[in-house]
């Protein structure tokens, strides 16, 4: 019998050439025009590649990941630098040496200091119930109201006391001088861009994608296993349950008559005056000799659109539980497996995702 995956995001692909690996047909659901996901990329009217969904960064610590992802394609090593802007200062972000010198008026000039004078400011807090605990007892009330409330509230509508601490403790630190975004062992882009690298995962005979293509739980019975990668309360959506909550992004694209915009590829808006939460520049990624003019795209979070991010609070986590145990009785039932981000409500960066897909597909492989 065949395989049936929905979604031809990574987690999705990566389980098809598995499979297909093993000699199995597999059946590619995808209910968008296209692969990839929210990694899907292209090259605009002047050459740029720009991600439609936000920029993405591959970054990775795991060997076995690394090595998968080499298989098929070519990959450009990359640095991730941000920088964050609020009341005026432009500062790097993560948080180091020189964003606590800018933030606080002071002239620290190594890692000890730094410890040192962030302990003095913090609120301290044994067990964060929120993410303005985490933050206050990391970085002190300055960082919080300059850097990280304001921000917060834009990207997720919401105070950050009313979000589990999980979400700022993303939010790196560095005690010293480094301005990398990641501190990853791999960092890197995939030199014909994400949408390329996904077609080669794909590029078997044993896989037949079908794109614009709407899934529904009653093709279940005709195959296999079904791998869905969609939100788990999408699948659901007739068990009585209330649908869990996501945060959605717009996007603004806009093409400059000039060679560059910002100082880095991403600079985070970090105040509510300014709508938007931040402005990526494409050129940074794959070399600023792309065109001599240069294409920006603007963020603005939204409750409206294509589900992003799962939004941590006791609400949704509870409410997730029982979407859960649901899950857990289809998969018994019916073979249907809930993979990748959206079906665990979970936030998984691309190398999660992919380590996520073989690592399932490890536990089953053995399986009639």
């Amino acid at each position: 019998m065949t395989i049936l995956i929905v979604g031809a995001g990574l987690s999705g692909c990566v389980l098809a050439r598995e499979y297909a690996g093993l000699g199995k047909k597999v059946i590619v659901l995808e209910k968008r025009n296209h692969l990839a996901g929210n990694c899907f990329d292209y090259r605009n009217e002047h050459g740029i590649l720009v991600s439609q969904y936000g920029p993405h960064i591959f970054h990775t610590n795991s060997d076995r990941v690394w090595d998968y992802v080499n298989r098929f394609c070519r990959w450009i090593p990359y640095t991730h630098r941000v920088s964050g802007t609020s009341g005026g200062k432009l500062f790097p972000v993560p948080i180091n040496i020189e964003t606590v010198n800018i933030v606080h008026d002071v002239s620290l000039k190594d890692g000890e200091e730094m410890r040192n004078f962030l302990t003095n400011k913090t609120v301290p807090c044994s067990e964060p119930k929120n993410s303005e605990d985490l933050a206050l007892s990391r970085f002190g009330p300055t960082i919080y109201n300059a850097i990280i409330k304001e921000y917060t509230m834009k990207q997720w509508n919401r105070h950050p006391r009313d979000l589990d601490p999980s979400v700022v403790g993303r939010i790196p630190i560095r005690f010293g001088w480094e301005d990398k975004y990641f501190s990853d062992k791999y960092q890197a882009l995939p030199e014909k861009g994400y949408t390329s690298f996904v077609e080669e995962i794909l590029n078997h005979p044993n896989i037949t994608v079908n794109l614009s293509t709407e899934y529904s739980p009653t093709q279940t019975t005709d195959f296999e296993k079904v791998f869905y990668t969609g939100p788990i309360d999408a699948f659901f959506k007739n068990s009585g349950l209330p649908p869990l909550e996501y945060r959605s992004l717009r996007f603004e694209e806009e093409t400059l008559d000039t060679p560059k915009f910002q100082p880095t590829a991403s600079v985070n808006y970090c105040s509510l005056d300014v709508p938007y939460t931040r402005i990526t520049e494409y050129k940074h990624f794959y070399g600023m000799h792309q065109s001599e003019k240069t294409t920006i795209v603007k963020e603005y979070p939204s409750d409206v659109g294509e589900p992003y991010y799962p939004i941590m609070n006791d609400r949704n986590r509870s409410l997730y539980e029982e979407y859960k145990r649901l899950a857990s009785d289809t998969m018994v039932n019916s073979k249907v497996y809930f993979v990748g981000r959206l079906a665990n409500y979970k936030y998984f960066n691309m190398d999660e995702a992919i380590l996520n897909a073989l690592q399932i597909f490890d536990s089953l492989k053995e399986e009639p």
